[in-house]
């Protein structure tokens, strides 16, 4: 089987965040993970998701909570927030970091 290309689709600001979806278009049930690149400077973001999430990081500092525990992440940093939990993402400057989200149950 050939590899496959996914093209980079800029979804722009997204209540504030600059993400950009690296692959096939979202659909409500997927067996492919999905991956985001985003990038948060001076603020936070929360969500849960039915899927697991890996986080990792680029560039900048990027607290990630999760289950009530808080790690500090810098580049080159993976961070896993497990399926069913609420992971909130902060960055005090900026961080710059790529998600992979799924595959979704």
């Amino acid at each position: 089987m050939p590899p496959l290309r996914y093209a980079c689709e800029a979804l722009g600001d997204r209540d504030g965040l600059k993400t950009r979806r690296i692959g096939p278009a979202q659909t409500d049930r997927w067996t492919e993970p999905r991956f985001f690149e985003w990038e948060l400077s001076g603020q936070a973001w929360s969500d849960e998701h039915p899927h697991a999430e890996y986080v990792y990081v680029l560039a900048g500092q990027l607290l990630v909570e999760s289950g009530g525990v808080t790690v500090e992440c810098a580049p080159g940093d993976l961070v896993h927030v497990p399926a069913g939990e609420r992971g909130t993402y902060s960055a005090p400057v900026h961080a710059r970091m790529l998600s992979i989200y799924g595959p979704h149950p």
